[in-house]
């Protein structure tokens, strides 16, 4: 099979010397990372972006490439919505095709009560002006008519859009770069500076680089980072996988997903396939720890995640990676410079066979590549985007539980305004670092 595009084994793209200072020190060059540092870039202060290992290296370039408000927590709509409205201005500007398409996101119905959680959703969506739709079973047939299964009906939203998620963010960290930030690979952040219980900017593992704000975008490393400095959030990961499929006819150009398997029509003809709602997650010493938190998850959706003893060596809640270094040690962040996990090839094997089963006219349903990326997720199923109380001049957006690529852009903005003192121009009491802590009820995001 083909490797991923997107790996150590790529020279960096952005190399260069560090700067001994900047306004703003970015952690993590992901969509969020990337797009916080466009717009601060746009805004006129100095910015740079630490990235360990490869722009884009891991979730930003593995997910399933969807750009969707249907399914969002509320909190989120109104932020997806503005990222579709940013996505086609940023798609025109960059300097490649990330075949941005508005093809539509459809969510077909195991069953009566699926339907009903989806007339759910609506409801609560419906103050946002979202497109979303309620089809029957006929209209779901209508919609998918080379489809050899009849499902009880759907949720379809026709503004919903996709892209090519590897090709896009590197992508965006060019125009980025164009617009004056610096972008370094391969250059891991070791420690937050703190000095008199303020952030005053970022050790890295070739120096120092003073900043007034640091943002902490770093997916699955947030939390290790985060409880080295004593801020200990319930976030842990999860393995999803995803595969890409040869050149096959052409049956739906939008994105799908029904109680087997979800589907994407790529710009080369073949499609991105994934296996509906299943992850792995690695038990470590921070599962352990958050186990209470995600019992009402496991609960919910049992054969939904599976469990599995112990992560490989160097992932962020391996038993022996380490959770204690100082500023001179090689840590974890440059003993994993890109997290990598093998894919679930019996997944693979039965993903492709669903495809061939519920389009029977594509034929023999070739995979050509295979991979899997490690998901940040949190209890509720939605982000942090919050300034740190306990270290005045960190902002933290991380936790974005599988959605960060496309609503990658809203964030970014938001986050960008944020760091600036200015209004968010959304509610983002959702998203507050605190929820975690106050003694409040968790309320749960959609699980659709």
């Amino acid at each position: 099979m083909m490797p991923f595009p997107i790996s150590e084994a790529n020279p960096p793209e952005h190399s260069g010397d560090l700067p001994d200072r900047a306004d703003v020190a970015v952690i993590g060059g992901g969509v969020i990372g990337v797009t916080t540092a466009l717009f601060l870039a746009r805004a006129g202060l100095s910015v740079v972006v630490l990235e360990k290992g490869r722009i884009a290296g891991e979730q930003s370039s593995r997910n399933w490439g969807w750009i969707r408000v249907q399914g969002r927590d509320r909190g989120e709509i109104p932020i997806a919505q503005e990222a579709q409205r940013l996505w086609p201005e940023l798609a025109a500007q960059v300097d490649t095709d990330i075949h941005l398409t508005q093809g539509g996101v459809a969510y077909l119905a195991r069953d009566d009560a699926e339907m009903g959680r989806f007339a759910d959703w609506v409801r609560q969506a419906e103050p946002f002006g979202v497109s979303t739709q309620i089809l029957d079973a006929d209209g779901v047939a209508r919609l998918l008519p080379q489809a050899a299964r009849r499902w009880p009906g759907g949720l379809w939203t026709p503004t919903d859009m996709r892209a090519e998620p590897f090709v896009t963010v590197p992508a965006l960290a060019r125009l980025a770069a164009k617009a004056g930030a610096v972008i370094r690979e391969a250059t891991a952040v070791r420690l937050l500076d703190v000095e008199a219980g303020r952030v005053t900017g970022v050790v890295t593992e070739r120096g120092r680089v003073r900043a007034d704000a640091v943002v902490l975008a770093g997916g699955a490393w947030s939390s290790l980072l985060l409880r080295r400095h004593g801020i200990a959030i319930p976030q842990l990961s999860v393995r999803a996988t995803a595969m890409r499929t040869a050149a096959l006819p052409d049956v739906f150009q939008g994105g799908a997903v029904d109680d087997r398997l979800a589907w994407r029509r790529r710009a080369d003809g073949g499609y991105t396939l994934a296996p509906e709602g299943y992850h792995e997650l690695y038990v470590g010493p921070d599962a352990v720890r958050a186990f209470f938190g995600y019992l009402p998850q496991l609960i919910k959706d049992p054969m939904g995640t599976a469990l599995r003893p112990a992560a490989p060596r160097g992932f962020p809640d391996a038993w022996t990676t380490a959770r204690r270094w100082t500023a001179g040690d090689v840590s974890p962040f440059e003993k994993m410079r890109v997290l990598n996990p093998a894919p679930n090839m019996d997944k693979v094997r039965a993903t492709a066979a669903a495809m061939a089963a519920t389009f029977p006219g594509l034929g023999p349903v070739e995979i050509e590549s295979a991979w899997a990326g490690m998901i940040d997720t949190l209890p509720d199923l939605v982000p942090v985007v919050d300034h740190a109380a306990e270290l005045p001049g960190l902002t933290i957006a991380t936790g974005m539980c599988g959605h960060g690529f496309g609503i990658g852009p809203g964030f970014g903005r938001i986050i960008a305004s944020m760091v600036q003192g200015k209004p968010a121009g959304h509610d983002m009491s959702r998203f507050r670092l605190a929820r975690f802590f106050d003694g409040r009820k968790l309320e749960p995001g959609p699980n659709l």
